[in-house]
């Protein structure tokens, strides 16, 4: 089982990025998807999640109204739009699933995802 994040890059500050988060090896349709991200000396953090349709969906305080989770479940992929970005989001972003429940709970907590992706790094320049 993957989850193969992609769509970082450099981008100066107010630009966007597309990340996308494709899963193989098992469907996670049913299932909590989310997004952390990890900054230079700082620990991992929650940025966004998202229920098995895509009803329910959360953000971190840091990311509202900036960035925009979404799923597309007939390609196994989650995507997280990112726009306004600023240099404080410089991170190793990674998707995370959780296979082991159906109900949206927690979701900002690591702890509940047990797959994890590899990350993919975004540069903001000021």
């Amino acid at each position: 089982v993957q989850l193969q994040a992609s769509g970082g890059g450099l981008v100066q500050a107010g630009g966007s990025l597309r990340l996308s988060c494709a899963a193989s090896g098992r469907t996670f349709s049913s299932n909590v998807m989310g997004w952390f991200r990890q900054g230079p000396g700082k620990e991992r953090e929650f940025v966004a999640a998202i229920g098995w349709s895509g009803g329910a969906t959360s953000y971190a305080d840091s990311v509202k109204g900036r960035f925009t989770i979404s799923r597309d479940n007939a390609k196994n992929t989650v995507y997280l739009q990112m726009n306004s970005l600023k240099p404080e989001g410089t991170a190793v972003y990674c998707c995370a699933a959780d296979s082991r429940r159906n109900y949206y709970y927690r979701v900002q907590s690591a702890d509940e995802y047990d797959y994890w992706g590899q990350g993919t790094q975004v540069t903001v320049s000021s």
